[in-house]
């Protein structure tokens, strides 16, 4: 049998939390035309002498703080991620890791995959619901690199898992140690978008807000990330049998007000205003803990909680090494041999 390579991509992490390497990290990131849509010249002033600038003193002080002392959580799960999954699918199979911004790039990787001249690549960017930003970059990226080999062997691409029961069933099993009715709410936290990003999935000229996002996927939505985020918990709810009222769908990490709403800061803050003593709360869109988990909901979350009169906010750790996840890519990866 001719070897397969499975090749997973992630979005990135700085080499260190040094304020140079955030720098870097920031200025490949941020100049990326599917992250900041906007014109290209107006985004190069933006990140280059604004954002980036200001921002990675800041940053790097936040990267200090999630730093452990074998380095980035992101980057210690891949690697972990890649030898258990190579391991469980065996000798016809290589499995790489690849960040899509800074290291393991994904120029460095694909260099490598391109020399053993495999039958079939099958790529994985971990991000289960579809977004232009985080999968759609990572596709364009590796597409852009392998339309230039010689030889362009066959390809398959899972742009998105959300509704893929094995994953469910991981989100699931993390929370199990957790007691539900000791929590006043739950929240399921995704990372932010610009609301003009899924407006864009659509070719009638109508806005996400006019396709039932919140209520269904369809043929016109089913690439929208607001409606899979959406489609995400209510498959999630329903088999921890929360009812609506239970649960709150909410969005991290905006970077202005035009970000899709709520907003999980403001919605913490609303439920210790409401009395709320503990929430747990859920991050479906990373299937490794980060500084947006870890730091952002961890620590600035439970802050704004505690400081509205709350007591507890409770991270459900996302998916990681845990061995169901390992099995749930590998169950993807034969599924698509």
């Amino acid at each position: 049998m001719a070897k397969t390579c499975v090749l997973l991509i992630n979005l990135g992490t700085p080499d260190s939390p040094s304020v140079k390497d955030v720098r870097k990290y920031l200025f490949e990131f941020l100049n990326d035309p599917r992250v900041i849509d906007i014109n290209p010249i107006g985004r190069f002033f933006l990140v280059n002498f604004i954002i980036v600038p200001f921002r990675a003193p800041k940053s790097a002080k936040i990267y200090k703080e999630l730093w452990t002392k074998d380095g980035s959580p992101i980057m210690i799960y891949g690697e972990s991620v890649k030898e258990k999954l190579q391991k469980d699918l065996g000798d016809n199979f290589d499995v790489e890791i690849a960040m899509r911004y800074q290291n393991p790039s994904l120029d460095e990787v694909c260099a490598r995959v391109e020399k053993h001249g495999y039958e079939k690549i099958i790529i994985i960017p971990l991000f289960p619901q579809y977004a232009s930003a985080s999968t759609g970059s990572a596709i364009e990226k590796a597409m852009e690199l392998i339309s230039k080999w010689w030889v362009i062997p066959e390809i398959k691409i899972i742009s998105q898992f959300y509704d893929d029961q094995n994953y469910l069933n991981c989100v699931i099993e993390q929370s199990k140690k957790y007691k539900l009715d000791d929590y006043d709410h739950i929240l399921f936290s995704y990372h932010g978008l610009p609301e003009r990003q899924v407006d864009k999935v659509y070719s009638d000229g109508k806005p996400c807000k006019d396709h039932k996002c919140e209520d269904e996927i369809n043929e016109d939505n089913k690439y929208c990330y607001k409606a899979t985020c959406y489609a995400t918990t209510r498959m999630l709810a329903e088999k921890l049998n929360l009812p609506k009222e239970r649960y709150t769908v909410c969005f991290q990490s905006r970077l202005d007000k035009n970000w899709l709403e709520p907003f999980s800061d403001k919605v913490v803050e609303e439920w210790a205003k409401k009395g709320a003593k503990k929430l747990l709360v859920f991050s479906p869109a990373f299937v490794a803990d980060c500084l947006e988990t870890i730091v952002e909901i961890g620590i600035e979350y439970q802050k704004i909680f505690k400081d509205n009169g709350g007591e507890k906010v409770q991270l459900v750790e996302s998916l990681n090494d845990h061995p169901m996840w390992i099995d749930t890519i590998k169950k993807m990866v034969l599924k698509n041999l």
